[in-house]
């Protein structure tokens, strides 16, 4: 994979960038621009390289069809301001620009094609189409690592037909998983949560083999303390899960990682009540489970200070309410403290850690935040992403 920060002579070149721009917006106004935020340095790196940029990117899913409100222009005012340089939505038919002679019609450098999944040529990965859009320009580059596990024109087929380079941002990524799935620094802690366990099996079984210790927080827990024996009154628990719970404990015996899970937890009548703390053996049958308790807290915070290289997909609990974000805190405080004191690499991902992280404002001491969702947990599988695979 060549990265476009080692290619010499830009100037004047068209260059077409597949970024991920998918931002919330409501009512016009975006409301978070992590996503945005994090694209600056490739954009800022091939205005200084004088290149004339034209990006791809979608917002939503209008499944093929034209849809106003999905319209890319709020994030074409956001990267105006952001760049201080004017930037140029194109809205006419993608598929009726004849060449990259378009762009000698504007004094811009920087454009955006209007919504790329307004085709459904886009999804349905059209060779012809792919051919189309390489037609508008000199080279290809990709930093769009959260759309790579997608098999779209726009992502896997324009590599055919142009020199094609990764971004800065998906160069970022891919060697910070590198460092928590290759290049491993032991201890290795991976602190891994969510409410259904089977849509992680694959990637708890993936690394199994290569990390010392798992932690089993948030909604999948509860299949590991019932599993243990224990009733979990009302909590969220995924059904029929016991043969992936022995396929796990039992892959874990095998490769030597340790398997921990909750102790004591956190639990309440209902979302919005009260946390009570409580012991595993006494957890009655109209409670439910929605955070560590405090042995657990002091047991991971401990796991976190033996580590080396940590990797955190998932909060503890149902952080949404303050009640019951005790746990998540004190998890984020302590890899943020060894991060600062040098003792520790770390990378965390998924959206709902991501959104716990920005209301801590501790996305920044992370030594890597991923925003990616899918293409995260598939790269933490050992799957081969189409995106990564063109680009080679």
């Amino acid at each position: 994979m060549r990265s476009i920060i080692n290619e010499k002579n830009l100037i004047n070149k068209k260059i077409l960038l597949r970024l991920d721009l998918n931002v919330p917006i409501n009512r016009g106004k975006i409301t978070d621009t992590t996503r945005i935020d994090k694209i600056l340095p490739t954009l800022n790196f091939l205005i200084k390289e004088k290149a004339k940029i034209i990006i791809l990117s979608h917002v939503g899913r209008p499944k093929g069809k034209t849809d106003i409100e999905l319209s890319l222009e709020p994030i074409r005012t956001e990267l105006q301001n952001k760049l201080k340089k004017k930037v140029k939505l194109i809205t006419e038919n993608i598929k009726e620009l004849k060449s990259k002679d378009f762009l000698n019609e504007y004094n811009e450098d920087i454009f955006i094609l209007e919504n790329i999944r307004f085709y459904s040529e886009e999804e349905q990965n059209d060779n012809k189409f792919a051919e189309h859009l390489s037609s508008l320009g000199d080279i290809y580059v990709n930093d769009a690592f959260s759309c790579s596990h997608r098999a779209h024109a726009s992502i896997c087929e324009i590599p055919k037909f142009l020199p094609s380079f990764s971004g800065l941002q998906l160069d970022l990524e891919v060697n910070a998983l590198n460092k928590i799935t290759s290049e491993i620094t032991r201890p290795i802690t991976c602190i891994i949560g969510g409410s259904k366990i089977s849509t992680k099996i694959n990637v708890i079984k993936n690394l199994i083999p290569k990390f010392d210790n798992i932690i089993i927080v948030g909604g999948m827990a509860n299949n590991f303390i019932e599993y243990f024996g224990n009733s979990v009154g009302k909590s969220i628990k995924e059904k029929n899960c016991d043969k992936i719970v022995e396929e796990i404990i039992s892959l874990s015996k095998k490769e030597k990682c340790k398997i921990i899970y909750p102790e004591d937890v956190i639990v309440s009548k209902d979302l919005n009540g009260s946390p009570q703390k409580q012991e595993l053996s006494k957890i009655l049958s109209d409670e439910m489970i929605l955070d560590i308790g405090p042995k657990t807290i002091e047991k991971i915070t401990n796991i976190i200070d033996d580590s080396k290289t940590i990797l955190w997909n998932g909060p503890a609990g149902y952080f949404e309410n303050p009640n019951f974000a005790y746990g998540s805190i004190q998890i984020a405080k302590k890899i943020v403290e060894n991060n600062k004191a040098n003792k520790i690499f770390s990378v965390a991902g998924g959206g709902d850690t991501v959104s716990l992280l920005n209301n801590l404002k501790a996305v920044n001491e992370f030594n890597f935040v991923s925003t990616a969702g899918g293409a995260f947990l598939e790269y933490l599988e050992g799957k081969n992403l189409p995106g990564i695979t063109a680009l080679n």
